[in-house]
């Protein structure tokens, strides 16, 4: 389908620059990015924007999705309890058709803030593939493997299975972190990740435990670690990243390694605030935001991510000009798309993907137009995405889903969830 998206804004994330113009789709890709043209007429649906604002779809670059299935169940613990006494267990009883409901939940709600692609660590990758095919979202799946259940030998199949499945579907090697993981099966991943020569992502150092016992473990931290075993020879990068020291940051800096920060999550955790401005002055330059599951967030809401990446970053370093917002813009899309591989979805340009959002301009909380970007992170909500595009493909559009019924999905996953939980 070609799309002509007419009388906009356009803030296309390759600089600061604003453009009032329009786009244009050919398919799944961007066929047009600039001033207006006499096109009229040559296109299966025009949409005249009456001046609202285009960007690039946000990713949301750490996430499990299905775990909407626990969102509000089990809040107000410590981690481990909730971790250990909640969510294993409840995850055990997830169904192929209890994770492709509670995934095309959370696809709903990734589309309602924006969010055009997710990189997915969880499980039953079958119904979590289809789930994501059927609805036609881009997804990148993460690895997974923990001693609870996978092997090296299950994760090159799933490599090379989902990384030629669909052209919405990819996959990065990845496990789930080094206090879950043997020894063993880690010095496996490494080999597995210089035979593919594919980078190779993880939880890494999300609370100070995780860190202390690694280091009575292994004498040495988990991002230590695993450069030792070789498994960064390819690049990568770890989710949270909180608990880092300065030769933890080098690592990241000489390996061009990406962060992927949480701070919602690692807030409501009491996990603590990740060291971005620090990590920024060891000469780190590759960072992205995620949201976590909603289990522990507990919404799926990257404006609200935003904001708190840079306001706890002013809070921390006691500066009010630390961690600007067309930053953590840039975190917020083009960081989140190259750090999950998908690098021709970073920016609005002639031939790369349609994957975009339209931001509602017509909303108090957007005028006046002094900085849109600032606008975006330090005013924004999900209440000014009006569209969201994936692949050429309108799937959210004035609060309505175009490839599932929300009814259905909402009273199934009602159902099931009451079945799990109780």
């Amino acid at each position: 389908m070609k799309l002509r998206f007419h009388n906009a804004k356009i803030l296309t994330m390759e600089n600061e620059n604003i453009i009032d113009g329009e786009l244009h789709t050919d398919g799944g890709k961007i066929s047009y990015v600039g001033e207006k043209t006499d096109n009229s007429g040559k296109f299966d649906r025009e949409i005249d924007l009456n001046g609202d604002l285009i960007i690039p779809g946000f990713k949301d670059a750490h996430t499990h999705s299905a775990m909407t299935f626990l969102r509000s169940f089990a809040d107000d613990l410590p981690l481990n309890d909730w971790l250990y006494n909640q969510v294993f267990p409840h995850e055990a009883k997830l169904t192929e058709d209890a994770i492709y409901v509670f995934t095309q939940l959370a696809n709903m709600e990734y589309l309602t803030s924006g969010i055009t692609s997710s990189f997915d660590m969880y499980f039953k990758l079958p119904a979590y593939s289809k789930a994501n095919i059927d609805m036609g979202f881009r997804t990148v799946i993460c690895g997974s493997i923990n001693d609870f259940g996978g092997t090296v030998e299950g994760i090159e199949e799933e490599f090379n299975t989902y990384n030629s499945l669909h052209p919405l579907v990819s996959y990065q090697l990845g496990f789930h972190a080094e206090y879950t993981t043997k020894r063993e099966t880690l010095e496996g991943l490494a080999k597995l990740s210089q035979k593919y020569k594919a980078p190779m992502y993880t939880h890494n150092s999300e609370t100070k435990s995780e860190v202390e016992g690694c280091r009575e473990r292994y004498g040495m931290t988990p991002t230590q670690l695993f450069n030792k075993l070789g498994m960064f020879e390819y690049g990568g990068g770890g989710f949270h990243c909180v608990w880092f020291d300065g030769r933890d940051m080098e690592i990241f800096r000489d390996k061009g390694l990406f962060m992927v920060t949480n701070p919602a999550s690692n807030l409501k955790l009491a996990s603590g605030i990740a060291p971005i401005c620090e990590m920024k002055r060891h000469g780190m330059k590759n960072f992205a935001i995620g949201t976590d599951g909603a289990a522990s967030n507990n919404c799926l809401d990257m404006f609200r991510e935003m904001f708190l990446v840079t306001a706890l970053q002013k809070y921390r370093e006691d500066d009010a000009a630390a961690c600007p917002a067309f930053d953590v813009l840039e975190m917020a899309t083009k960081g989140g798309a190259r750090a999950m591989g998908l690098f021709d979805c970073d920016v609005l340009a002639v031939g790369k993907f349609a994957d975009f959002a339209v931001i509602d301009l017509s909303q108090p909380n957007m005028r006046p137009f002094h900085n849109l970007a600032k606008n975006l992170v330090y005013a924004g909500s999900k209440q000014n995405v009006k569209m969201t595009v994936v692949n050429g493909k309108i799937l959210y559009e004035n609060g309505e889903f175009t490839t599932v019924d929300k009814n259905e999905i909402y009273e199934r996953a009602e159902k099931i969830a009451r079945e799990i939980c109780g």
